[in-house]
């Protein structure tokens, strides 16, 4: 019951004191503010650009294995990969036979062409030639329309299945099943419209703006031998569990296909969705790292503003804590006194803070990408905010918390 009056007695003269000086408190607040807003901000950043990712990636698969001429994380070594040779499109077909009935593959092979739809131009559109077995191995579907057909790759037929933004810069308003565009200079006709899929993000690639054309058509009309258009070959586990076995099995299977002798590298690069994850993981790391060090800083130079203000604070009431401290006032009442009114004042700054960040956050998700301020964020805010304020004034309160009862009386 001692200490819980102590606290109450505490708490109550802090309030009284902070009152008092109300512009000195709203002034020290201001350090606090800056360094929680920057804490929370680099924290919503960092959780944004992680949804941004994801979602940018999401129909890669997580389950799905990708062969490729190059891996698509490059640390070094770039022209030893360059000048690798493409993977063909009969790669793809041994390579299915080989495993079929343990995994399904699918191959495409893209280009970069402008689309026309009368008198509207889309300058860069990605042309992606595929099979049937895109949507499998892929999680996105049409929202209107259909899919490319087995007939239609067997029968090279000259059919398009256009990408969602592709749809709305195109054609706006009127219905493109069964309307002819241009792809490059050949006519494709519309048989589909792929839902809303995102990306274009850091750069990667848009999947909004592709426009999928069966695998066998695009090598007839585009051509498909080029060491700037190599295949990749999607191979989709039966389970993800099966992943590594399967990354084995294709390493084997590839090996033999391209006739690679033992103890020769291979002249290919197996990707999953990992390796992306784990790139990015390790670039975003470091930023959140360099972000919190300089926020952490802003919130240090906030803290040593507290503590100055702390010390002015003990020096002006030292005859105030000569007084209770001759009616009785233990050196703990007075520690407590000065740590609840550093808390306080930091506490008010990491609500006006958290407010702020708030606002920000709003013109992020509006402006620049989705995010938002959680509640684990928050109160991760208000607990350092908190924190902040006892270590600020946890110095001025020891120095009054150990003054001399005689000589605080005496002081003028």
């Amino acid at each position: 019951m001692r200490i819980g009056l102590e606290l109450t007695e505490a708490a109550r003269i802090s309030w009284s004191a902070i009152q008092a000086n109300r512009g000195r408190g709203a002034l020290t607040t201001l350090g606090i503010i800056i360094g929680i807003t920057a804490v929370i901000t680099t924290m919503t950043a960092a959780n944004g650009l992680a949804r941004t990712f994801r979602e940018a990636f999401s129909t890669v698969g997580a389950d799905v294995l990708y062969v490729s001429r190059m891996p698509w994380v490059i640390v070094n070594d770039f022209w030893m990969y360059r000048n690798r040779p493409a993977v063909e499109l009969d790669d793809s077909e041994r390579l299915a036979e080989a495993m079929r009935g343990r995994a399904i593959v699918n191959p495409t092979v893209d280009t970069s062409l402008p689309t026309r739809y009368r008198g509207s131009t889309l300058d860069s559109t990605q042309i992606v030639g595929t099979t049937e077995k895109q949507i499998v191995v892929s999680s996105a579907v049409p929202a209107a329309g259909r899919f490319l057909m087995p007939f239609d790759v067997r029968q090279r037929r000259m059919v398009a299945v256009i990408g969602h933004e592709v749809r709305e810069r195109l054609f706006g308003t009127v219905d493109p099943i069964g309307r002819k565009v241009y792809l490059g200079e050949h006519v494709f006709r519309v048989v589909g419209v792929m839902e809303k899929q995102g990306g274009g993000f850091l750069g990667g690639p848009n999947f909004d703006l592709q426009v999928f054309v069966p695998v066998s058509t695009f090598v007839k009309v585009f051509g498909g031998r080029s060491r700037d258009r190599s295949v990749t070959i999607a191979v989709k586990a039966l389970s993800h569990e099966a992943l590594p076995e399967l990354e084995h099995e294709i390493t084997g299977e590839m090996r033999k296909i391209r006739r690679l002798r033992p103890g020769q590298p291979e002249n290919f690069s197996i990707n999953r969705l990992d390796t992306l994850m784990d790139a990015y993981n390790n670039v975003m790391g470091v930023v959140l790292a360099i972000g919190l060090l300089v926020t952490g800083i802003a919130l240090f130079v906030g803290g040593v503003g507290v503590t100055n203000v702390m010390f002015v604070s003990v020096m002006e009431r030292t005859r105030e804590i000569g007084i209770r401290k001759a009616l009785g006032a233990r050196r703990r009442g007075i520690l407590l006194q000065f740590l609840i009114e550093g808390g306080i004042i930091c506490l008010f700054g990491g609500l006006a803070g958290i407010l702020l960040a708030w606002l920000i956050t709003l013109l992020i998700n509006a402006t620049l990408m989705p995010a938002s301020l959680s509640p684990g964020i928050a109160a991760t805010a208000i607990l350092i905010a908190l924190a902040v304020g006892m270590l600020a004034g946890l110095a001025p309160a020891w120095k009054g918390a150990r003054l001399d009862p005689i000589e605080a009386l005496r002081h003028e």
